[in-house]
């Protein structure tokens, strides 16, 4: 992508509330069963028992959020809060079909939000973290979201170095493509890669007890069950370098296609495409 003078441009950073919403909108459903095990993997981290008042940032669909909901029961709350209007209402949508009835979603930013249910016992963050503009600023409105001894769990990608899902993908765009140089902790999926980084932003915001766990494991490309072809465009179509391969020419376009399907032909199985995936389960107390 290229700005008035002709040179090379990022894409706009991730757009929550607009383009990247409408985009993990469509692929939803493969966005949700692709990270799966890693949310999984956080709610048993988490043990949310019931009667529990819980905030889940960055919901998305509302896949956590329900879960949240499940174990705390009744007597709890489970209030997913997420930037994007589409993905509220979809989630909406979703946990009124499940019949949940100590759940809700409300639309916001959670750097700057506060919702009237506050201060929560918990607070839970699947991949939802990772991209605010401010991050000490709004990791301190995250702390005050938060009772006195109250628990934040949250999952983070692990550095792009360790996650070879990510960085196999871009290696084999970049052979047709100039992409963009990503900086140390600017807004994006792997700004909290550095354990020593994200242990200040909490405790820059008041938190304590901080720990991690590493989840290490294989990332299915699209969802179980993809094939290199529709792993492929999955990642075109759902992922923000998309915006830069669609800029390109056909040939352009063609090249990056076929290199993605090879790459996903050398790493695929009877259960779908499969590479490698690293993420922090990080947990601390307010």
């Amino acid at each position: 992508m290229n700005d008035a003078d002709g040179n090379s441009k990022e894409p706009a950073a991730h757009d929550w509330a607009g383009e990247a919403g409408t985009r993990w909108l469509a692929q939803l459903d493969r966005f949700e069963s692709m990270i799966e095990p890693i949310g999984a993997a956080l709610l048993a981290r988490a043990a949310y028992v019931a009667g529990e008042k819980v905030v889940d940032i960055g919901c998305g669909g509302g896949w956590t959020t329900r879960r949240i909901a499940e174990r705390t029961g009744n007597t709890g709350l489970a209030l997913g809060l997420d930037i994007s209007p589409e993905l509220v209402a979809a989630a909406t949508d979703r946990a009124q079909r499940a019949g949940l009835a100590n759940i809700r979603f409300e639309q916001g930013d959670a750097a700057t939000a506060m919702p009237e249910e506050a201060p929560f016992d918990r607070l839970h963050s699947r991949f939802g973290t990772m991209f605010f503009p401010e991050p000490y600023a709004a990791f301190a409105n995250l702390r005050r979201m938060l009772r006195a001894g109250g628990r934040l769990d949250i999952a983070v990608w692990a550095p792009i170095a360790d996650n070879p899902w990510q960085r196999n993908v871009m290696a084999a765009i970049r052979r047709h493509i100039d992409l963009p140089t990503p900086q140390p902790r600017e807004p994006g999926p792997f700004a909290l890669g550095e354990q020593d980084y994200v242990t200040d932003l909490l405790q820059s915001a008041g938190f304590c007890d901080i720990s991690f766990d590493a989840w290490t494991g294989e990332q299915r490309v699209g969802g179980p069950g993809s094939d290199p072809e529709s792993a492929t465009r999955f990642v075109l179509d759902g992922m923000q370098v998309g915006d830069l391969v669609r800029a390109s020419g056909d040939d352009t376009r063609a090249a990056v296609h076929r290199s993605l399907v090879e790459l996903f032909e050398r790493n695929c199985d009877n259960e779908g495409v499969r590479m490698g995936a690293k993420a922090w389960l990080v947990s601390a107390r307010a």
